[in-house]
């Protein structure tokens, strides 16, 4: 007995030492062969096929020195330690997906020592604490005579974190970055400070825009002015942004760039929100002139209406209002699902553009060319006076009629573009009095204008340029560390994407396009758009029948008999008064119940969406319960 209380403690202590060599030899392999697992669906934490490329094609090693502080305990530490393990992880999935070509080191830049030198002598900046302490928490990045650093890796980048890496391993890769020129009636580029102004304490000047910093990442950025009559060969691509008034000789210069083989990308746009005239007391800022290249368009077939904007019920945003109370903006678009062209390299990751009153391109493309729709309404959707959409959205929305058209809010063209100028050069006004004083003149100079490119070209035109100002594009972010700015949406990553794939660089563009995702409801969205449209119409008509009730009732009560009666009315226009009153009473009455019906319509489809959510889960597990006591009550009785 004894015998086999021995051989019984000996096979359990055996069997507890091999479950704990086990575990132990797993832990070990699983910490040298490190796997995660991503269950976002749109594998937001796993590496994009466009860093595997990018690693790919390294044929030299590239060496990343990663700073983190180690002995910080405070609450900032140990958040951006928790932040550090994240970039650890993700540095370890680059290692193994460089194959060899990517070395990695570690450093504790402790103060004083040589780690701290060595950060410094990289670009890495220490970011000072509440307490007085320095945290390091930042990258750098060389191959040979290349380096790149990322100075400090802010967790409120946490979506760019797989851009920000990329972006440095291609730059020290390939360290000659294209020139791009950006041509603008926005202040874009910022605008200097009065030093007067600045001696009153007053805040004068403005700094660029954050998209001009963005591309200042990656590419030479050279500002082109409004009035040249050539762009720079050096130039690669041109991107135009606002071309208020711009004139003929401008067009021509951009027009015989697109005929060399220039790449350009035109944001137009109706109703510049960001360009405006002085304030209105009653109508607040207004809004300047659209924009457009109306020669450079008709030659490629297509019209740009500038003095009207795209609604759509089902992409309309809610901005506020008075009082600070949201207030339906239809001409305001956030396009989403549907609207934007997953197929094409610039569009195929991105789920949520703003577009505040964009305007819509229409027409054929001309002969030789081929367009592809990058972005587009829905069918409940109309062209509206842009003024009036400024004015007010909720007299849009009274108003609105579905035309049962998919405007294209931007558009690529490709294929061979004929010039918008066969007559040659255009003259300014006063060159065109000279010429006309010195008509028949033998020495007038010879047409030498590029007619046709001669290799197929591509050409992005965009309704809307509101899109690339800080204020539609970012979204601001409270940390520890103070305020931040994160992505609010797809519009930087549209515009650098078509930067890259005109420059010849596709790779970054599914890394960056990864910066912000959104979800959203778009069966929800539908359904609120179709109820607004079965009940906009009746309270429409009430509307107007209560006002109609009213102007009659005032008309009546300007009505006077003879002078010494004019505040006594006849006994028919008491009755008729009495009626109208009553008429007015019930329309608003209506009124109410059907404002209240669609707003508990709307709430219904809420509640049912949210429970829907919340039943489903345990009406599963209740349902999976059920049937495994059911089988195995089966299997009981069968014994």
């Amino acid at each position: 007995m004894q015998q086999r209380s021995f051989q019984t403690l000996l096979y359990s202590s055996i069997g507890i030492a091999a479950m704990a060599a086990l575990l132990i030899g797993f832990n070990f392999v699983a910490s040298v062969a490190k796997t995660r697992m991503d269950l976002t669906k749109e594998k937001a934490y796993t590496l994009s096929d466009g860093t595997r490329r990018i690693l790919r094609k390294l044929d030299t090693p590239v060496k990343i020195r990663f700073y983190c502080s180690q002995a910080q305990s405070t609450a900032e530490a140990m958040e951006l330690r928790a932040y550090a393990k994240q970039v650890e992880d993700l540095l370890d999935e680059y290692r193994g997906a460089a194959k060899g070509k990517l070395i990695i080191e570690k450093y504790d830049p402790q103060p004083d020592s040589d780690a701290e030198d060595s950060a410094r002598l990289d670009g890495v900046e220490p970011k000072q604490m509440r307490n007085g302490d320095l945290f390091y928490l930042g990258i750098a990045i060389s191959l040979l005579d290349q380096k790149e650093a990322i100075p400090f890796l802010d967790p409120s980048r946490e979506r760019l974190l797989e851009y920000d890496l990329s972006r440095a391993i291609t730059l020290v890769a390939n360290p000659e970055k294209p020139v791009v020129g950006i041509m603008s009636a926005l202040p874009m580029f910022g605008a200097p400070g009065n030093p007067m102004a600045m001696r009153m304490g007053q805040q004068s000047g403005s700094e660029p825009w954050v998209i001009i910093n963005e591309l200042k990442n990656d590419f030479n950025i050279k500002q082109v002015n409004m009035d040249t009559d050539k762009i720079d060969d050096e130039i690669k691509v041109l991107m135009v942004v606002h071309p208020r008034e711009i004139s003929d000789k401008a067009q021509y210069a951009i027009d015989q760039f697109v005929m060399r083989g220039g790449k350009l990308i035109a944001f137009l746009d109706p109703l510049p929100m960001f360009d405006t005239k002085e304030q209105n007391q009653m109508l607040g800022n207004i809004p300047n002139s659209g924009s457009s290249l109306d020669k450079l368009l008709k030659a490629w077939g297509l019209s740009f209406d500038t003095t009207k904007v795209v609604a759509d019920l089902n992409y309309k945003m809610e901005l506020g209002g008075r009082n600070g109370q949201p207030q339906e903006a239809p001409a305001c678009l956030s396009v989403k699902g549907a609207g934007i062209d997953t197929n094409d390299v610039i569009t195929s990751q991105l789920d949520n553009l703003w577009l505040p009153y964009a305007g819509a391109f229409t027409g054929t493309p001309a002969a030789g060319l081929k367009e592809t729709v990058l972005i587009k309404s829905t069918k409940n959707s109309e062209l509206v006076e842009g003024f009036m959409a400024n004015l007010s959205g909720e007299n849009v929305l009274k108003e609105f009629k579905s035309s049962g058209i998919e405007y294209a809010l931007a558009v690529k063209l490709t294929g061979k573009f004929k010039t918008a100028f066969p007559n040659g050069k255009p003259e300014d006004k006063k060159d065109e009095s000279a010429a006309d004083a010195k008509a028949g003149d033998k020495d007038k100079k010879a047409d030498d204008s590029l007619k046709e490119t001669k290799q197929d070209n591509t050409v992005i035109l965009v309704g809307d340029a509101d899109m690339l100002a800080d204020q539609v594009a970012l979204q601001p972010v409270r940390t520890l560390f103070g305020t931040a700015y994160s992505p609010a949406n797809g519009n930087f990553g549209f515009a650098q994407n078509a930067v890259e794939q005109m420059t010849g660089d596709d790779n970054l563009i599914t890394v960056r396009s990864r910066a912000t995702r959104d979800r959203p409801f778009t069966r929800i969205d539908q359904m609120v758009a179709a109820a607004n449209e079965k009940f906009q119409g009746e309270m429409k008509g009430l509307e107007e029948k209560a006002s109609e009730a009213q102007r009659r009732i005032n008309d009546l009560q300007q009505q006077k008999k003879d002078k010494d009666q004019r505040f006594i009315m006849s006994p028919e226009q008491a009755a008729e008064l009495a009626n109208l009153r009553k008429d007015e009473a019930e329309a608003n009455k209506r009124l109410k119940q059907v404002r209240k019906d669609f707003q508990k319509e709307i709430v219904a489809l809420q509640n049912k969406v949210k429970w829907i959510n919340i039943l489903t889960m345990p009406l599963a597990v209740a349902f999976s319960g059920i049937v495994i006591a059911v089988v195995n009550r089966k299997k009981t009785s069968a014994k």
